[in-house]
């Protein structure tokens, strides 16, 4: 429901509850919540939430990666950057890059620039740590000649670098989403003048 009250949407609730009783299907009370826009709620990974415009007094509906979905991310870099003997930088590259780029390429619709390179930074420095870790004997200036000579982490392969992505929102024109509807409406014949 986009427009009315909370009444209107708790009267809705029941509406909808009574349609899926019988088909087996029932809301789920943790994920389905009554709430202003303006409070923002979170939906498929994204947090949706109407905003001003900074420098502007027009408000618009802006969507970035939520919470959840950004410690998803992190947790999943540091579980593949744990300390491991056995791995060569090509084999974690291997793996982490698959990571990234999906992640990336999921929330690159939204608002995401500014998470891209909290990304970006965070998996840059994880496995520079792991570097560290796993080359104890090498001192910086060694294992940045070795590694990264000019800021790229690459051994075959190069890392997946998030803040490179181009984020590309989903925009409209004017107040209304256009529907194909519209342009497939029949002429409507106009009576002769005399």
């Amino acid at each position: 429901m986009v427009t009315g009250t909370r009444e209107d949407a708790e009267a809705l609730w029941d509406e909808v509850t009574a349609v899926l009783t019988p088909i087996g299907l029932r809301l789920s009370a943790e994920k389905t919540r009554i709430c202003h826009i303006d409070e923002g709620f979170d939906f498929l990974g994204f947090h949706i939430q109407r905003k001003t415009k900074s420098g502007t007094n027009q408000r618009y509906v802006y969507t970035w990666p939520s919470k959840k979905s950004l410690n998803s991310i992190t947790d999943k870099i540091r579980r593949l950057t744990r300390r491991r003997r056995h791995k060569t930088l090509a084999d974690l590259l291997r793996q982490i890059n698959p990571v990234l780029r999906g992640w990336c390429n999921y929330f690159k619709h939204g608002v995401s620039k500014r998470t891209f390179n909290y990304i970006d930074h965070f998996a840059f420095w994880r496995v520079i740590e792991w570097l560290r870790k796993r080359h104890l004997g090498l001192n910086w200036g060694t294992l940045r000649r070795r590694f990264f000579p000019d800021w790229e982490i690459r051994d075959g392969l190069t890392l997946f670098r998030p803040w490179t992505v181009t984020v590309n929102r989903y925009r409209y024109r004017g107040t209304k989403i256009p529907t194909p509807w519209a342009s497939t409406q029949p002429e409507t014949a106009s009576a002769p003048s005399a």
